[in-house]
């Protein structure tokens, strides 16, 4: 078993920057892939970006692409979600998952999930 810990979110002016970090506890972080999520106020969780064990093969929703980044480092423990050039529509809760097998933009199929991080973006 897992626990993750999301941490770095907050509020920021449109066009900003965050960095998210997920760090993993209870087993070896390297043994799942990672996902995150985000759900906003009267929506569905909808996928973000995952990636591999291994860290070299990564995935993006459409919404994101070119202004996220999802990376990890496996000898800390931590994934991280950098997000740029960040839009008010990226206003929700986000969320860091895990699961054992390969990565998927699909959350019901994720056995571990953090606690949530709120993400705020004014414009």
């Amino acid at each position: 078993q897992v626990q993750l810990v999301e941490s770095g979110g907050g509020l920021v002016q449109a066009g900003g920057s965050l960095r998210l970090s997920c760090a993993a506890s209870g087993r070896t972080s390297s043994d799942y892939a990672m996902g995150w999520f985000r759900q906003a106020p009267g929506k569905e969780r909808g996928f973000v970006a995952a990636i591999n064990r291994s860290g070299d093969s990564t995935y993006y929703a459409d919404s994101v692409k070119g202004r996220f980044t999802i990376s990890r480092d496996n000898a800390k423990n931590t994934v991280y979600l950098q997000m740029s050039s960040l839009k008010p529509e990226d206003t929700a809760v986000y969320y860091c998952a895990a699961r054992r097998s390969g990565m998927t933009p699909v959350p019901g199929v994720y056995a571990y999930w953090g606690q949530g991080a709120q993400v705020t973006v004014s414009s």
